[in-house]
């Protein structure tokens, strides 16, 4: 098998309901920045990619993710897509600072290579299971707009909510205890994107033992290992690092020294299939759980991460909501959602086709 041709169209995708996070200083976000990629082949296959980003998170710029796909597109044609291995090795060192133009090629040739043998993505990766359930994310809001959120996509059928918080913390917990009020039966968790301190942390972890299942990125990235393992080790709920896990190195970091009960791990961020799949190993060698999450971003990435969720036992969780409020995504999706939870298909590779 041969690339031929890659096409790197850079897209700008509005979002139907704008939101807001502690990290997003600049104020509510309405639109992303994607690129996608068109790889075909000499035998005339066509398997697709995605760079999605969110520059908060990783100071990626659309210019400079388009550029650094660009830089791969101009090589991809020397490489064998089946070696993908020794492909995206090669094609690394031209993301460097990119890792959402890196994940695009890393899904890209995995596409390929489900098309080529004719197997579901998540089959060749796995296949431990072919379903699972997702948080749905509710912005930053005043209490009764978060509730009303909150029981507006439970009437679409989501059963775990994923609230934003790290503003401040007593009215994070406030607003945790009026949707757990008003929907008993809905799991909800907490995601304070780096915003709380040590001390603020333990305190809402402590408040809402009982009523949350989980609570994600209590303290800042920056504010190291040690106080994320504090927060941890007081905390009676299960801690999940998110923003703290960039790489290997960091989840090493992370499960070496025991400073969160689990890691969320996002394609766009990491890199892709393959550095995903050794964040997951790390965790699993430590009995640590792992969530599959993502950035907002369309609905072709989002099937790649299902596929990767899918694939391991060691991931409980996934958080796999950022393409439902995406308006005008080119992706034809080829997974299915009911009642929350995304399952997959047995259309080869990714299953989604792109329609530019």
């Amino acid at each position: 098998m041969q690339i031929t041709h890659v096409e790197v169209n850079p897209l700008i995708l509005r979002l139907r309901i704008p939101y807001r996070t502690a990290y997003h200083a600049e104020g509510p976000i309405a639109q992303i920045g994607t690129v996608f990629i068109r790889l075909e082949t000499r035998r005339g296959e066509v398997a697709w990619g995605c760079a999605a980003f969110d520059p908060s998170i990783t100071g990626e710029t659309l210019v400079d993710v388009t550029a650094a796909c660009q830089r791969c597109a101009d090589r991809a044609p020397d490489l064998n897509p089946l070696n993908i291995e020794y492909a995206l090795a090669q094609l690394e060192p031209l993301t460097t600072g990119c890792p959402s133009a890196l994940c695009a090629f890393d899904i890209g040739l995995h596409d390929l290579l489900g098309l080529a043998t004719g197997q579901p993505l998540y089959r060749l990766l796995g296949g431990f299971r072919d379903r699972i359930p997702t948080s749905i994310t509710v912005s930053i809001a005043p209490v009764k707009e978060t509730v009303e959120m909150a029981c507006d996509r439970a009437r679409q059928g989501f059963r775990i909510l994923k609230l934003k918080g790290g503003l401040d913390a007593e009215t994070d917990v406030r607003r945790v205890q009026a949707v757990c009020d008003a929907l008993p039966h809905v799991v909800v968790r907490l995601d304070a994107d780096g915003g709380y301190t040590v001390k603020d942390a333990i305190a809402v972890a402590r408040a809402l033992a009982g009523r949350l299942e989980m609570l994600e990125q209590p303290v800042a990235p920056e504010a190291g290992v040690l106080a994320l393992r504090q927060v941890t080790e007081q905390s009676p709920l299960p801690i999940f690092a998110d923003q703290s896990v960039i790489g290997t190195g960091s989840a090493l970091e992370i499960a070496g020294q025991r400073a969160a009960d689990g890691m969320s791990i996002k394609l766009a961020t990491c890199g892709g299939i393959r550095q995903g799949r050794q964040v997951d190993a790390l965790a699993r060698a430590a009995r640590l759980a792992t969530m599959v999450g993502c950035v907002h971003e369309p609905a072709l990435l989002i099937a790649a991460e299902l596929a990767f969720a899918l694939s391991s036992p060691t991931v409980r969780y996934s958080d796999l909501d950022g393409h439902f409020d995406l308006i005008d995504d080119p992706t034809q999706v080829g997974f299915a959602v009911n009642d929350g939870e995304l399952i997959a298909t047995d259309v080869p590779g990714l299953g989604c086709t792109v329609r530019l």
